[in-house]
């Protein structure tokens, strides 16, 4: 089915998680380009792998550090960083390391440092700009798989990347995931080639149940257009009230996925995200777990609806949301 759904993926691995996806992935890349860098996008989160942990997203941003102890430089020097939504700085990385670049790996929507969008022609020009320098794209669906479209961001954009790779969400939250794409990349995985991967629990039967199972809820008719609604009427809502209490915020979504920071925005990157009050959200989020509403408690995490909620559910958490907004103070 996960073969059938993404449309990168003419082969899948199994794997134990997320982030082990991610370094099958970038061992892929390297064995199938015989190049060692990789480019990454500063605020974005791909496990906990030593050569992903450069201005990494999700818990390094939360605890504010800039990489995370233990991880020796002589890793990390092929990791090279650009800002999201910059597609002039990846060009240049090009330019400064020719036939060096095994390949680019990006959320395609943020979600470790927030919600962020990508702009306009932002994953298009990616995509080009890798095929001109012989390079791999891959997207890391971790997040936006099967969330924001049956067939990931790919889908959602129309931009089909070499490798893809997906977290807990094909396993219906159980510890599982998944690296694939193109036949000639993944048949340099052993045992059909040379690249070796193994895992204890790749692909155990109780993930990929609950994973099928999963897939087939989420074919039932109106099951995205019900993500969509409820997603922006909580979003659209969240905003206004912000507007009405004299807070200025700023936020958006794509099917289930969402977030909003308290700046005037727009944000475009991770730094565009660390001008957000975090202070204001620390308090925003305490006062919401008082009222029986849980965020994520980052500012540097997205938030995601499921077939679950229901538009009563979002109504109760505006409710909440009004209340402590007005205790805030306005800025």
């Amino acid at each position: 089915m996960v073969i059938d759904a993404v449309p990168s993926i003419e082969m899948v691995r199994f794997v134990n998680s997320g982030t082990e996806a991610c370094m099958a992935v970038l061992r892929l890349m390297r064995a199938f380009t015989h190049r060692d860098k990789v480019i990454k996008f500063e605020g974005c989160y791909h496990g906990h792998a030593d050569m992903f942990l450069v201005k990494a997203g999700s818990g390094i941003a939360t605890l504010g550090l800039p990489d995370s102890p233990g991880v020796p430089e002589s890793v990390t020097r092929h990791t090279l960083t650009a800002p999201f939504n910059d597609l002039a700085a990846v060009n240049a990385l090009f330019d400064e390391n020719p036939d060096e670049i095994a390949g680019v790996i990006l959320e395609p929507v943020v979600g470790n440092a927030g919600f962020i969008p990508p702009d306009t022609d932002f994953l298009r020009g990616l995509r080009q700009l890798t095929q001109e320098r012989g390079a791999l794209l891959v997207f890391d669906e971790v997040m936006t798989g099967f969330r924001i479209a049956y067939g990931g961001a790919q889908e959602k954009f129309n931009v089909i990347p070499d490798l893809t790779t997906l977290g807990k969400i094909i396993g219906g939250g159980l510890p599982v995931g998944a690296y694939g794409g193109r036949q000639d990349i993944m048949s340099m995985v052993a045992p059909a080639g040379p690249m070796y991967q193994a895992g204890t629990l790749s692909g155990n039967p109780l993930a990929m149940m609950a994973g099928i199972t999963t897939l087939e809820i989420l074919q039932r008719p109106g099951a995205y257009q019900l993500l969509d609604q409820i997603t922006k009427q909580l979003v659209d809502g969240m905003l206004q009230i912000a507007q009405e209490t004299g807070h200025s915020a700023c936020g958006g979504q794509i099917s289930g996925m969402f977030g909003f920071f308290f700046n005037s925005g727009p944000v475009h990157n991770y730094e565009d995200a660390k001008k957000s009050d975090l202070n204001k959200f620390a308090h925003f989020h305490r006062g919401m777990l008082e009222q029986g509403i849980y965020f994520a408690p980052s500012q540097f995490e997205a938030g995601f609806t499921s077939l679950a909620h229901t538009p009563a559910d979002i109504d109760r958490t505006l409710e909440a949301a009004r209340i402590v907004l007005s205790t805030l103070q306005a800025k």
